[in-house]
């Protein structure tokens, strides 16, 4: 079989990256020139750790939103011809050049790869933001209020933080909990934090004024209400929302185990900050106490929680990538990395191109939300 040169393998994957290129110089190009106007994000763009961060995490952002167009095939696509074939290896059939070369089965790795992004970027961060939610709209009355409130949630989360984070990851997404009414009980009462959130947030600012405090909530209601119905199963005429069962045990995972430990970030900043003066000029003026919550304490821990959030993300992309090594994923035939690295893994000593693209996303994704968490820090302790 024909196959290209080393030289030519790099010019066609920089090539079929184009869009993503050119999506990074858009974003990045403007975010420079107009940096002094974007307040903690500008400021990224002052050290040299954060631009090589944001860069690594915008180019696995936009290789996912693109992943058709970046993509040479069908990730599924088996072609028997090209199965363990070494890398620039072209398909007689249709010209195609499987640019990393064919997996066991014949499929494009190359493809797996770039594919394989979207379901990192599908579940790590939105799985963290729910996690952030949750974790922030408890947090903040167990520091501020205390008592038994307090005592009973850090009992809890003490309880799951005590489990060992893979074995709990296991035992979540394993086939067998899917016939149990525990995914659905979790979801039901994970969803409807992000709902909970927005709508304290908007009451503690507009209580006084209920004409606007509706004119916000009620769309928060319907939306949030939808997004929650289709997200839980109940009803989603669309089919936009609704998760596939593996996918779904594994989102709920990520946030169960990603809660306590941001419970307790926010809970001991806020036990921190409720001290300060200007918490207590709002106690003076008679401010209410989720008004002090939300607007006064949670500002100024916004820049641990960002840091924080961004390290977050990059630990729940590893452990993604362990449970599809462990053949816990999404599906057995996704294209995650972690699952792909397990296929290759097999066949190691032999073929190594199969295994080492998806572990290099892998390493570079994580890589670049701790240079970027790290620029993040530096800033915050500027500030």
């Amino acid at each position: 079989m024909e196959v290209l040169a080393p030289g030519a393998i790099v010019w066609q994957v920089l090539r079929q990256f184009g869009p993503v290129w050119l999506g990074m110089l858009l974003v990045m190009g403007a975010s420079f020139a107009w940096r002094h106007r974007l307040g903690t994000y500008g400021r990224i763009y002052e050290s040299p750790i954060g631009i090589i961060g944001f860069g690594l995490v915008l180019f696995w952002l936009l290789t996912a939103i693109m992943a058709d167009w970046v993509a040479v095939m069908d990730p599924f696509v088996q072609v028997r011809a090209l199965k363990n074939e070494p890398p620039g290896t072209i398909d007689p059939a249709s010209g195609l050049a499987f640019l990393f070369g064919g997996d066991s089965l014949g499929r494009d790795v190359f493809s797996r790869m770039v594919h394989g992004s979207r379901t990192v970027m599908a579940i790590a961060p939105f799985a963290t933001l729910f996690a952030y939610m949750i974790g922030i709209t408890l947090g903040l009355p167990a520091g501020y209020v205390g008592g038994w409130f307090d005592t009973v949630l850090s009992f809890v989360a003490n309880l799951v933080l005590a489990f060992p984070v893979i074995l709990l990851f296991y035992l979540l997404v394993t086939p067998e909990i899917r016939q149990t009414a525990i995914p659905g009980t979790m979801a039901a009462v994970f969803f409807i934090f992000p709902v909970l959130f927005v709508a304290v947030f908007l009451w503690s600012r507009f209580r006084d004024r209920p004409e606007v405090l509706w004119l916000y909530l009620l769309p928060v209601i319907v939306v949030g209400g939808f997004g929650y119905l289709g997200l839980t199963g109940l009803w989603d005429p669309t089919g936009l929302l609704t998760m596939a069962p593996n996918t779904l045990n594994v989102f709920l995972a990520v946030v169960f185990i990603t809660s306590p430990t941001v419970f307790r970030i926010v809970r001991g900043l806020t036990l921190d900050i409720k001290t300060r003066d200007y918490v207590a000029a709002a106690q003076t003026r008679g401010e209410r106490p989720w008004y002090i919550m939300i607007w006064e304490i949670l500002p100024n821990a916004r820049g641990p929680l960002i840091v924080d959030a961004c390290l977050r993300i990059g630990y729940t992309t590893i452990l993604l990538g362990t449970l599809g090594f462990f053949g816990l994923g999404v599906s057995p035939e996704s294209p995650d990395w972690g699952s792909t690295i397990n296929e290759g893994r097999k066949l190691l000593r032999i073929y190594v191109h199969p295994a080492l693209p998806p572990a290099l996303a892998l390493m570079s994704l994580v890589l670049g939300l701790n240079l970027l968490a790290d620029a993040l820090r530096e800033q915050t302790m500027r500030d």
